[in-house]
């Protein structure tokens, strides 16, 4: 009995010795493959540099102190962060702690409570010279932060785009305020920082991202609101219903009428350096916010993903009513079988397992169904797929084109066994 209780305790003490070993060597970071990754998953072949700056959007309106059916004007303060192509020396250990809070605005919701996590970007790191690269422009959700999807930004970084995620103001962990505000200044807000980035970016700026940026080919992000954001700015005008639904939400105010398909001005203002659109659990369809006319003036590529059973967006009166209505666009849904609404954000985080937090903490990470981190890689693959095809020109069709209800073998890309419980659609554009 003593021979066996001394080999059984040799063993623990092996397998201890051994998983502390192997956590000593390696750590995960959000976006790291997990062993069955799919292909394009993995991280390009450029160092990524991260900085924060701050932009001032001028003379906006003030929705949230707007009386009467008068607007209210105010400078819109914007924080963004930015992933881009670095040159750092041999040797230099490339990683950074992002600073993030959970819980909401912290007085009447929930409690902020602050955290970090680390990236594989290196905090105000040259940018590499000569290049200019795609630009891409990442939008969150109600509430989120620019640092939601890390895993997606830096990997796209790595790739050869510049990346820039949004603080949306009034929409954040920190400050989120009325909807209205949402409502209105999302696809607001993701035009200027597009146009921001063009100014900073372009070959005769002083800043230090001059000639970085190849704002000609422009793809945007978003998710949830982010979604109902990068979707407007694509060329799917909101309803009438949903203006006028906004004017009583405001008491008359009409300031979100200039994004109305309705509006003759509207779809002038489509920005043709746009040429893809990433939408996940994009929000609004089962409210009323767009009508057959209003989505038919999507044109952009669009790549829609999307959980089965998303309960905050909805689904087939949903994200994918949007898919099918949007016939002008050449598109593709894809769907992660028995997934809610979470299909686009970090994992959680380890402090959201906290005893006493609310589960709202760790659910506006997770998902019911999916690993987490599972998800993120399969996004990163999907949208390395679709973004290369129309901002580089790469021929990523093998990786785009699945058979409808195809568990029946690997899909491209995928390892063996592993891309069941997912669909991917596809649909051509009528014009």
């Amino acid at each position: 009995m003593k021979v066996r209780f001394t080999l059984a305790f040799s063993l623990v003490c092996l397998m201890f010795f051994y998983t502390g070993a192997l956590t000593a060597q390696y750590e995960f970071v959000y976006g790291d493959p997990l062993p069955d990754a799919p292909e394009l998953s993995a991280r390009g072949e450029h160092t990524v540099g991260v900085r924060t700056i701050n932009l001032v959007h001028k003379d906006q309106v003030d929705i949230l102190n707007s009386k009467g059916g008068k607007d209210a004007m105010y400078d819109r303060p914007l924080t963004v962060e930015i992933w881009y192509p670095a040159d750092v020396p041999a040797g230099t250990e490339v990683s950074v702690n992002y600073e993030e809070v959970m819980g909401t605005r912290g007085d009447t919701l929930r409690p902020l409570v602050p955290f970090s996590f680390k990236g594989r970007a290196l905090r105000d790191a040259t940018p590499k010279s000569g290049t200019a690269f795609p630009l891409i422009v990442v939008s969150h959700g109600y509430v989120g932060s620019r640092y939601l999807m890390t895993y997606l930004t830096e990997n796209l970084a790595s790739k050869g785009y510049v990346v820039v995620s949004i603080d949306h103001t009034d929409s954040t962990f920190k400050d989120a305020n009325a909807f209205p505000s949402t409502l209105l200044n999302r696809a607001k807000d993701i035009k200027f920082v597009i146009n921001e980035m063009a100014r900073l970016g372009g070959s005769d700026s002083k800043d230090q991202l001059a000639g970085l940026v190849d704002d000609e080919n422009t793809g945007i992000v978003g998710y949830s609101m982010g979604g109902y954001g990068v979707l407007n700015v694509g060329g799917a005008g909101y309803s009438d219903g949903a203006a006028a639904f906004f004017g009583q939400m405001t008491g008359g105010s009409t300031a979100i009428a200039s994004l109305a398909a309705s509006n003759p001005e509207y779809q002038n203002s489509i920005d043709p350096r746009i040429k893809a659109v990433v939408a996940f659990a994009p929000w609004g369809m089962a409210r009323g916010v767009w009508d057959a006319e209003g989505l038919k003036g999507l044109k952009k590529p669009t790549l829609f993903i999307a959980g089965s059973q998303d309960d905050i967006s909805g689904y087939e009166d949903g994200i994918k009513a949007i898919y099918k209505g949007a016939v002008n666009a050449d598109r593709y849904l894809l769907t992660y079988k028995n997934a809610r609404h979470n299909v686009a954000p970090n994992p959680p985080p380890v402090e959201s397992l906290a005893p006493g937090l609310h589960i709202d903490e760790y659910y506006r990470y997770a998902d019911s169904t999916w690993d987490q981190r599972k998800i993120n890689n399969i996004n990163q693959h999907f949208v390395t797929a679709f973004l290369g095809t129309h901002l580089k020109g790469d021929d990523n069709s093998e990786y785009l084109t699945i058979p409808e209800n195809s568990n029946e073998k690997d899909w491209p890309g995928f390892k063996p066994r592993s891309s069941t419980g997912m669909e991917l659609l596809k649909a051509d554009g009528l014009e």
